[in-house]
């Protein structure tokens, strides 16, 4: 790895080693993007936790390189969204080809009026040196470094967490423990739970290497390349000048083969030419699996992110969807450590976030199968889907090389109020993320900085809204005038939309009711 210098982060010794133990509220086990904001998440609301990793260091290669819009809104909460997006690269536009040929260019983010882009590419080894660096200058999370979990034994009110570390074993208690530990998840195996799913045989490619010259900054995806012309090759650029290219590479593969430095060489010489020139970062061939755990809570036990459901990468569905498990979790967690939400408010977490999951996979396994189609009816539709896609633009809507990851719907959440008969025109229902736009006189600051870490009242017009209406901890953020988050939450003269602190939409009405947005907190706090 030439372009990023790995840091080693210190090992200490466990005070429960020396006799000195205390019961934690959260236990979190895994230190990759998921479990260091989710810790953030709970430090907001005043939560400590502590998190366990095996390892020392951030995660080896570059991994999940799309950081989506909603993730960036997560992370900038902790004041590290801003540097992941001078160091990342911005890209919002994207470009498909059919053997040499251009296709059609698309736009991911074509309206304006976002505080933060459609997607960063930014290598998943900055995105965990960032959070490192905030959960160590935070006060209430405590990283533990090569302290490896090797039992866990829940119960009715706790778990109880065995740890190996270089000095020794020790056990932790802990009233709730989050694994966020991967698609291996070492917690899963230990409790012996299953992890259901469909594996995908085709092999693929991943070379990172730091190209010696400029590219666009776009995404760019070929079919039948004559660089590689018997399958599809994907091309992103992250920081650092370093390249992303991804080869599908067949079922026939041979893994050890094809990550031979030669065929490498052999492959990106025919994409590049003779005279290219570039240095090598990362390398992986790999399979991928769509998979779902049955229930994400297990008792005492929170699973999130891989640890409990993987999806193809074809979307960058995975690491963003990890960042709005833990989203989601958080607020929930701290409510119900705090006895203001019953535990039953956690059953929300699993069901709202399995929705996503299926959501996500149903997505990613789209895009799977147009990539890599099966059967000869399914590649013969393909490819007779791409000739036509030049000329018709029908047929560009059906083409499908990952659709890319943006907030999933959450319809029918057992939290949200359904609308009335009020005429919606447009605007996020229940179920749906709210949406940014500038606010203030001059449309210099963001509606997304204006909202609480609890629950947040938006109210349009000169709406009337006494504090004592207010529930304890809703803020509410009045928006006047006819600027773009009148428009894009249909804001006539008295509309209130509740949202929720993941930045959901809880309920709406046209005109403010106390009682009713009383009744509907309770409700998303699971005491309705």
């Amino acid at each position: 790895m030439g372009s990023y210098e790995y840091r080693h982060y210190p090992y200490s010794r466990p005070a429960e080693l020396d006799g000195k133990s205390a019961r934690r509220p959260v236990v979190i086990v895994g230190a990759g993007m998921a479990g260091p904001t989710l810790a953030l998440e709970l430090a907001r609301r005043g939560v400590p936790s502590v998190i366990l990793d095996e390892d020392d260091t951030v995660s080896l290669g570059s991994r999940s390189i799309c950081q989506a819009k909603h993730s960036l809104e997560t992370w900038d909460r902790f004041g590290v969204a801003n540097r992941m997006v001078e160091k990342g690269i911005t890209w919002e536009q994207g470009e498909l080809y059919l053997h040499d040929k251009p296709v059609f260019r698309f736009n991911l983010q074509p309206e304006p009026g976002h505080k933060f882009p459609a997607f960063v590419n930014l290598q998943q080894y900055y995105v965990e040196e960032y959070l490192y660096e905030r959960c160590l200058a935070e006060s209430l999370v405590e990283m533990r470094f090569r302290n490896k979990v090797v039992g866990v034994t829940p119960g009715p009110d706790g778990v109880a967490v065995e740890v190996e570390t270089p000095d020794g074993r020790y056990t932790l208690d802990a009233e709730w423990l989050v694994a966020c530990d991967g698609v291996r998840s070492t917690v899963r195996h230990l409790l012996d739970l299953p992890y259901p799913g469909e594996v995908f045989h085709d092999r693929f490619l991943i070379s990172d290497i730091r190209l010696l010259s400029e590219l666009p900054k776009e995404r760019r995806f070929w079919f039948y390349p004559p660089f590689h012309p018997t399958n599809s090759v994907l091309l992103h650029r992250q920081a650092d000048n370093v390249l992303r290219v991804d080869f599908q590479l067949g079922r026939d593969a041979d893994p050890e083969e094809e990550k031979k430095p030669e065929n490498i060489d052999r492959r990106l010489r025919q994409m590049f030419g003779p005279e290219a020139r570039w240095e090598h970062e990362w390398t992986s061939v790999y399979t991928f699996t769509c998979r779902m755990m049955e229930r994400f809570v297990h008792g005492r036990v929170i699973f999130a992110g891989d640890a409990a459901h993987v999806v193809s990468p074809f979307g960058a569905r995975g690491g963003n969807g990890a960042i709005a498990d833990v989203d989601n979790l958080a607020w929930k967690l701290a409510m119900v450590l705090g006895k203001v939400s019953p535990v039953s408010l956690l059953d929300s977490y699993s069901s709202e976030r399995r929705a996503a999951a299926q959501e996500n996979i149903l997505n990613s396994t789209r895009s799977t199968d147009f990539i890599t189609p099966k059967f000869p009816a399914s590649r013969a539709f393909r490819d007779a889907t791409l000739s036509l896609a030049r000329d018709f633009p029908f047929a560009r809507a059906l083409i499908n090389s990952g659709r890319l990851s943006v907030p999933t719907v959450q319809p029918g959440s057992p939290l949200d109020t359904p609308d009335g008969d009020a005429d919606w025109l447009r605007g996020p229902g229940p179920g749906r993320a709210m949406l940014d736009a500038p606010v203030g006189r001059d449309g210099s600051a963001w509606l997304i900085d204006r909202l609480g870490p609890d629950f947040t009242l938006l109210t349009f017009g000169d709406t009337d809204v006494p504090d004592a209406d207010l529930p304890s901890g809703v803020i509410c953020v009045r928006i006047a005038g006819d600027g773009l988050a009148r428009q894009r939450y249909d804001g006539r003269p008295g509309t209130t939309y509740l949202i929720r602190p993941d930045r959901y939409v809880a309920a709406r009405w046209r005109r403010f009711d106390g009682a009713a947005i009383t009744a509907a907190i309770k409700r998303a706090t699971g005491n309705g």
